[in-house]
Formats: structure tokens, C-alpha cells, sequence
């Protein structure tokens, strides 16, 4: 009921603000300057129109866009917060980011710095045992080069005695003992000599 009654009286303001128009623009004036002041007759017919139109609006229309603008101005508002939560988030984000990222590449140098100190303890003791092996390399040559200095010593005065006592023999005219005294005392002197000369 309350909307046929709105429905009428809408239809009855709209027959009235077109009729009153209608009405002014037929009359028409000889002066054409009289068209710009209203006559009394035309101007409160279109104050009660107006007014009739401005209560109407206030009392239907006017509610329901304000009732919109404030749902309007609430999404916005809703909107804006969430993206301010959303800027928040993303800025929290992004510190846990730099954050993972500073620790990662604090991580990484810890494990470059303990390789390399891992390398190095790696390098001097593969260097310390490389010495110690040159070191008993060089021990081994030293005994066997004095075991073959010796062992050729012993030959060549041995060589020596043979040939002494060979030499003796056609110079003496005599045959002398190959084992006898002869032989110890040419190899205990070459001995000597050798002590002498070493």
C-alpha cells in the first residue's frame, strides 16, 4: 500500500512539474526581455513543484544514495585497510626475506672461512708428511750410498791388496801368500789411507 501510494504520488508530482512549464513557455510576451523575470502567476506554481520534488527526493531518494555512499565509502575504507595490511605484510615479509638472506650469506662465509682453514690444515700436514717422507727418503740414500761406499771400499782395497801382493810377487821374485800376512797389512794400510782421506 505504501508503495502504490508512493507510486501515485510520484506519477502526480511528474504530471504537475510537466504541466506547470508547459503552461509558461505558451504564454508567450511581447517583451522578449519579460521572459527572464518570473511572474508571479508561474513562479509559486514552480516553488510548490520544487518543493513538492525536494521533499519527495529527501524523504525516497535521498536515504537510499546516502545509504550507498556510506556502503561505498565502507568498502573503500575496507578496501584501503586491506591493503595497507597487505603493505604491512609484504614489508614484514620482505625483512624475513633480507634477514634469510643475510644469515644464508653469513652461513656461507662461515663455510668458505672453515673450508679454507680445513684446506690449510689439509695443505701443511699433506706438506709435513711430504718433508717427513723426503727427510727418510733422504735418510735411506745417505745409509745406502755409505753402504755402497763401503761395500766398494772394501772391494777396491780388497782389488788393491790383490794387486799389491800380485805386484810384490814379480818384484820379490817369490810367491807370497794370497792370505797371509802380506794381504792384512796392505788392507789395514789402505784402511788407514782411507780413514785419512775421508
Amino acid at each position: 500500500m505504501k508503495q502504490i501510494n508512493r507510486a501515485t504520488v510520484a506519477a502526480a508530482i511528474s504530471s504537475f512539474v510537466l504541466a506547470v512549464p508547459a503552461q509558461a513557455f505558451a504564454e508567450e510576451s511581447s517583451n522578449k526581455a519579460e521572459i527572464l523575470i518570473p511572474k508571479m502567476a508561474e513562479f509559486i506554481p514552480a516553488l510548490i513543484a520544487f518543493l513538492i520534488i525536494w521533499v519527495v527526493l529527501a524523504k525516497f531518494a535521498w536515504p537510499q544514495i546516502l545509504s550507498m555512499m556510506d556502503e561505498r565509502g565502507k568498502r573503500i575504507q575496507e578496501s584501503l585497510d586491506e591493503a595497507e595490511t597487505t603493505k604491512k605484510k609484504a614489508i614484514a615479509s620482505r625483512k624475513e626475506y633480507d634477514e634469510l638472506v643475510t644469515d644464508a650469506r653469513r652461513k656461507s662465509a662461515d663455510i668458505v672461512l672453515e673450508a679454507r682453514k680445513d684446506a690449510e690444515a689439509e695443505r701443511a700436514r699433506i706438506i709435513e708428511a711430504a718433508h717427513k717422507e723426503a727427510e727418510d727418503i733422504i735418510a735411506k740414500a745417505h745409509a745406502n750410498a755409505e753402504d755402497e761406499r763401503n761395500a766398494i771400499y772394501a772391494a777396491a782395497a780388497a782389488s788393491i791388496a790383490d794387486l799389491s801382493v800380485s805386484v810384490a810377487s814379480k818384484i820379490v821374485g817369490e810367491t807370497l801368500d794370497q792370505d797371509g800376512e802380506q794381504r792384512r797389512l796392505i788392507e789395514r794400510y789402505v784402511k788407514e789411507a782411507g780413514s785419512l782421506n775421508a
